[in-house]
């Protein structure tokens, strides 16, 4: 077989119905709308999603709800107790954490928090940092320089 030679199957494509064309084309007068109300005038039907006053679908399913900040800054976040990796005395900073694959995301500003327990001097260079997770890095004899 070439597709030269491929055809559709018999009543695979069927003419749209012409409505409102007479009584032969077999949808004149009210062109199978019936008679009288709401579905039947032009501009047919109401309103989208609209159940007749009944809570509408749309209203009745729990997604999409609630409020989302426009202005949220969403952060990169490390926790303290993954920064023991390094070394004491060591500059921690973006490239370091992205290299390390503690971070994903270097477009994202950084923030540590205080999940774990740090146990050597480190320097931090992120653009944020949680009061606990400051507390535990500087107890620590480290220190923190967020921007």
């Amino acid at each position: 077989m070439k597709l030269h030679e491929l055809h559709q199957p018999e009543g695979a494509k069927r003419s749209r119905k012409r409505k409102g064309r007479g009584i032969a084309a077999g949808q004149g007068k009210t062109a199978g709308y019936g008679t009288k109300g709401q579905n039947s005038r032009s501009g047919r039907g109401g309103r989208l999603h609209f159940e007749g006053g009944q809570l509408p679908l749309v209203n009745r399913l729990p997604i999409k709800r609630g409020f989302r900040n426009p202005r949220r800054i969403e952060y990169a976040v490390v926790n303290v107790g993954k920064l023991n990796r390094f070394d004491a005395g060591t500059v921690i900073d973006v490239a370091m954490l992205v290299a390390e694959g503690l971070v994903r995301d270097d477009k994202l500003p950084i923030k540590v928090l205080g999940g774990g327990d740090i146990d050597r001097a480190l320097t931090l260079r992120v653009d944020a940092c949680s009061e606990v997770a400051k507390a535990k890095v500087e107890a620590a004899g480290g220190s923190v320089e967020s921007e």
